[in-house]
């Protein structure tokens, strides 16, 4: 009896410890994911944009797998991974105590939005890694301690808000950033010392702070300081260190020397003015316009030329009254081991070659009396965008390095010109393989495994961009075949990436590819992080059938075709890949290029997904998945193992965020 009653006391112990455990380790107590985000959204004002967000039994989840079901949601393994709340109109609260009840939540972007007041208290997101706070009217100081314990945190942004006070120090704390945006607000204070050795982006520009530049950002552009009247040191002007004893007697005399060295120096051109009149004959006509002008004016007139095919020649020399023969203008490099290599003048002297006229401008090759041959791109559609922009975006660019991006070399500014310059590749477009001349010099065209390599290179290098211009809308823009260019190994190099942002908007919205988009023509005239997505499907279709892209659309001729679908590719692979055993691995790519054209954005693969799905696309099948698999599979919508996410990496770099 005794035995009995010692048991039954164990057995209430150990149901009321099992039960207050159990309490622990759910999540914001027993909450639901769904009804979690619910209580979320209902802290926000003008929330309509996320109508869909339904915690109703029955409803749909926000994740479903890796696939988000939710709009504005990201998701992982099956978890709310982060939100995309970007350019949603929204206001209100950010109520960070509900968020702290998502395990996986990692990521938080709402720029572009109508928050005010003091920066909510994100320190209770202590596994953050993304923070994009940009363009919203937040304000009032941060706390020093506001990013304490955030150990996880990769990138902050807070940019474009009214933010006052000292950059808080616990920010410096944080031993995994590696970017920062402050710029245009109204911190003040001096630059706290920040230690982190992959910190290798920050802007502290347009602000009121003072003091010395720490030397762990001297490195950086004069431009990310530019805006604040009291910091000093490299990348600026040195600092002065002035004698307090002295420095009232310093001021006065200076105010006295300046005064009279004005004095001096009005007298002198006056007195130069006075004697230019007296000499000059009546009849003598102003030269008019400066150096820069005649530089300008002989620059257009020369390029003109070139873009006729008329200008340089191989016995072609700079006269001397050329007036860039005797400036010496120069191009901006983007390589260090570029630079010097030639000027303005060079190029404009070189034997040189149109090789198109498209739609931003003209393309020449010109070779070099040095010896290099570099192709010269003048850009016709830039006016709107100011210098500093366009210097800012060319030094972005000239950043990326990746097997499969076409480097820009050096790039030159006017109002009127804008040129960049590349090196030559000679083996042409993928376009002039598939639909041109190569095509035909090339016995049996492209064959099947050149062309999956053509698309896993392209797909690497969008996945690079993706990952190095988080704040981009569409990083590329201009995906398609006649801007991959192939190299002597066939490896694939994109050109003309990242123009969107200095590009003249009207011009752009009516010859990019991205918008002619299902995501601009039918979604409020949007373009999203999916947008390239969609270009990089299009361009798998047009490499796998020979098809153009620009067709009446590859998209519905190829979906017409699945019941037959081998019927749908080209001809001169498929006879060089049907004795290879290769069909079901050439109908997985092309499923794969449909998946990626899905018109619905929100139901299409991120970057990251579609380039993990042509990853695991091989040359030679493994047995099955041929025409019959790939009929049966698209026609049922694909399935989960289609949609669902494979592995995102940790970092999680390709964080869909709105500029």
């Amino acid at each position: 009896m005794a035995i009995s009653t010692s048991s039954r006391s164990v057995s209430v112990v150990f149901l009321v410890l099992f039960h207050a455990t159990t309490c622990l380790v759910v999540p914001s107590f027993g909450k639901t994911e769904a009804e979690i985000l619910a209580a979320f959204k209902a802290s926000l004002k003008n929330a309509s944009a996320l109508s869909d967000w339904d915690p109703s039994a029955g409803a749909v989840g926000p994740c479903t797998g890796g696939r988000p079901n939710w709009r504005g949601v990201m998701c992982l393994r099956g978890k709310v991974h982060g939100l995309n709340l970007n350019n949603k109109g929204l206001g209100g609260t950010i109520d960070v105590e509900s968020l702290a009840g998502l395990p996986s939540f990692r990521v938080l972007g709402i720029m572009n939005n109508n928050f005010h007041g003091p920066m909510p208290a994100f320190k209770k997101l202590g596994s953050m890694k993304f923070l994009y706070l940009s363009r919203n009217h937040f304000s009032g100081e941060i706390p020093d301690d506001a990013f304490a314990g955030m150990q996880s945190l990769k990138k902050v942004h807070l940019a474009n808000n009214k933010f006052s006070g000292v950059i808080p120090s616990s920010l410096a704390k944080a031993k995994r950033l590696i970017e920062l945006m402050v710029e245009n607000n109204k911190f003040d204070g001096e630059i706290p010392n920040f230690n982190q050795e992959r910190l290798n982006m920050a802007n502290f520009s347009n602000n009121n702070l003072q003091g010395e530049i720490p030397a762990r950002f001297s490195s950086l552009k004069a431009s990310s300081f530019s805006g604040n009247v009291g910091l000093c040191g490299k990348p600026l002007e040195p600092c002065k260190v002035d004698d307090p004893a002295d420095s009232n007697n310093s001021r006065f005399k200076t105010i006295i020397i300046v005064g009279m060295v004005v004095l001096v120096i009005v007298a002198v051109a006056i007195a130069i003015i006075l004697a230019m009149q007296r000499r000059k004959p009546e009849n003598d006509e102003d030269s008019g316009g400066s150096t820069r002008a005649q530089v300008g004016t002989q620059t257009t007139a020369d390029l003109e030329r070139m873009e006729r095919g008329s200008a340089g020649g191989p016995g072609k020399k700079s006269s001397p009254s050329d007036p860039q023969a005797k400036t010496g203008v120069k191009v901006s490099f983007l390589r260090d081991e570029d630079t010097g290599k030639f000027d303005l003048a060079d190029l404009l002297k070189a034997s040189a070659e149109v090789l198109g006229n498209g739609s931003f401008g003209s393309t020449y090759k010109a070779g070099l009396s040095s010896g290099p041959v570099v192709v010269v791109k003048r850009f016709r559609q830039m006016n709107d965008v100011v210098r500093e922009d366009f210097v800012e975006h060319m030094r972005r660019l000239g950043k990326l390095k990746h097997k499969n991006l076409l480097p820009v070399v050096a790039f030159y500014y006017r109002k009127e010109e804008k040129l960049m310059v590349f090196d030559y590749v000679e083996n042409g477009s993928l376009a002039s393989h598939l639909h041109g001349k190569k095509n035909k010099s090339r016995e049996g065209g492209l064959d099947w495994p050149t062309r999956l390599k053509i698309i896993k290179g392209v797909a690497r290098g969008m996945l690079y961009l993706y990952n190095e211009l988080p704040t981009m809308v569409v990083p590329n823009g201009h995906l398609k075949s006649s801007n991959v260019l192939l190299d002597a190994a066939y490896d694939p190099l994109i050109a003309d990436y990242g123009l969107l942002p200095i590009l003249n908007h009207d011009h752009a919205e009516e010859h990019m590819i991205a918008f002619r988009s299902p995501d601009f023509r039918q979604d409020a005239r949007r373009l999203s992080r999916k947008t390239d997505v969609w270009a990089l499907g299009t361009l798998i279709l047009e490499t796998l059938t020979g098809k153009f892209s620009t067709d009446a659309d590859v998209v519905d001729w190829v979906k017409s075709t699945v019941p037959s679908s081998l019927d749908a590719l080209d001809g001169d692979m498929m006879r060089g890949a049907a004795a290879k055993g290769c069909e079901g691995e050439i109908v997985k790519l092309l499923r794969i290029g449909l998946e990626c054209c899905e018109a619905n954005a929100e139901e299409r693969w991120d970057m990251r997904e579609a380039v993990e799905r042509i990853e695991e696309v091989k040359e030679r099948d493994n047995g099955g998945g041929g025409e019959d698999d790939f009929y049966s599979s698209y026609t049922s919508g694909g399935g989960d193992d289609i949609r669902s996410s494979r592995g995102l990496s940790d970092d999680f770099n390709h964080v869909p965020l709105n500029l």
